[in-house]
């Protein structure tokens, strides 16, 4: 097969290499300076599966049918499939994912691929992709939705927890070709093999064909239901924090319930990145008209838990003289370069809001300044000009000034 991606982050990018392994990818970006890292075996993003496939692919040590380009002609003509991987980033004016990008990359398909499968891989509202099949009279896309990690975004295809592709249940041969790519994405996996035994006995990596409509609410609610766990056990920590208890021997506790299990506990500074806060915001939008209380919650909830952080931090300041607060990483995840999204900037708004001075250590930026901020390179310098070091998640380079931090990482872990 033919495959074209566009779009090279997370997601087009590990979609891409996966497919690699077994087909043609040629992989679209409008960014030049990505293109050339990616064709000289160098990944634009941090990923660990993703540098190492690429080395290996210039070592030869795993050849991958590979090549990144800025030119939709090499890309889009006569591809088999092609996959949209662009953002689509929630507009808080018009409570919807603006998908301007989805919609001008399937202008560019169809004017050098006019029968070419497409499978949209952004996340979209409900009920998208079935409007967009009417709107343009075209009944060759399907949606296909990701479930990514972020900095792991090539592991979790390799071994993903399932594969859904949505079809229009009615139509023989976009149900069949959702199955063609559904065993696309399980023939690049590494535990394709049968002997991957699931929580309900079955065999191999559980498939879904379902509906357009279906695949896009299982994305949304999915991902609404791990925020509901952070700002679950977000709540768990503000309470235990009040009320001077120890929060780590609660949510341990509370935790050995095999019905609710350890995932997704640590508490944090409220949920953030690329998925989480646009999702269950998009969720939102999508109820209405809809009787609910509890995914209208789940949004307020983690506005509450940065707010409460922000002002446990000004308390233990309090009292001293012009105090300096340093946040120390903008990044939200361990290994992970992103930070578009990420709890500590509403943190870092909510101090600043009170005149609090604030500081930030971000190795992975360029800039001089974030949020009015002062960017410090040196992490030296960065320690010894806070009077507080606020830490979403802990890292072994503050263990020299332990007595500085602030952090709500009970498990160190993400």
């Amino acid at each position: 097969m033919k495959v074209a991606v566009a779009g090279t982050g997370y997601v087009g990018l590990s979609i891409a290499l996966l497919l690699a392994q077994h087909h043609e990818v040629h992989a679209l970006d409008i960014v030049p300076e990505k293109v050339r890292l990616l064709n000289e075996g160098k990944s634009p993003i941090v990923d660990k599966e993703i540098t190492s496939f690429l080395d290996d692919n210039t070592n030869g040590k795993r050849p991958l049918n590979f090549h990144a380009t800025v030119d939709p002609a090499e890309a889009y003509s006569n591809a088999d499939f092609v996959i949209i991987a662009t953002p689509t980033d929630y507009d808080e004016q018009k409570n919807y994912f603006d998908t301007s990008s989805v919609e001008s990359s399937i202008r560019a398909i169809r004017s050098y691929s006019p029968d070419s499968w497409i499978v949209i891989k952004s996340t979209i509202p409900v009920g998208y992709s079935a409007s967009l099949r009417n709107q343009l009279n075209d009944n060759h896309i399907l949606f296909s939705p990701e479930f990514l990690r972020e900095g792991h975004a090539l592991y979790d295809n390799l071994h993903p927890s399932r594969v859904v592709v949505g079809a229009p249940q009615d139509d023989l041969a976009s149900v069949d070709a959702a199955h063609l790519f559904a065993n696309m994405l399980v023939e690049g996996a590494a535990d394709k093999e049968s002997q991957r035994i699931n929580h309900d006995g079955s065999r191999g990596i559980p498939t879904l064909i379902v509906g357009t409509t279906e695949a896009e609410a299982i994305k949304l609610f999915s991902n609404t239901y791990l925020a509901l766990r952070v700002a679950y056990f977000n709540e768990l920590n503000t309470y235990a924090e009040s009320r001077g208890l120890n929060a780590k021997q609660i949510i341990s506790g509370v935790s050995l319930d095999p019905r609710i299990g350890d995932g997704y506990n640590n508490p944090s500074f409220g949920y953030g990145g690329y998925c989480l806060p646009k999702d269950t915001k998009q969720l939102l939008a999508n109820y209405q008209d809809v009787p609910q209380n509890l995914i209208e919650a789940i949004v307020a909830a983690n506005s509450t838990r940065k707010e409460f952080i922000a002002q446990e931090v000004i308390k233990r300041i309090n009292g001293s003289p012009s105090p300096t607060v340093g946040i120390y990483r903008l990044t939200m995840k361990t290994g992970s370069d992103n930070y578009r999204q990420s709890a500590i900037q509403d943190v870092i708004r909510n101090l600043k809001a009170e005149g609090i001075a604030v500081i930030i250590y971000e190795p992975t930026s360029d800039e001089q300044a974030f949020l009015g901020s002062k960017l410090i390179a040196d992490l030296a310098e960065f320690k010894q000009m806070s009077d507080i070091i606020v830490a979403n998640r802990w890292s072994s380079d503050l263990d020299d000034v332990r007595q500085k931090i602030y952090t709500r990482d009970l498990f160190k872990r993400d």
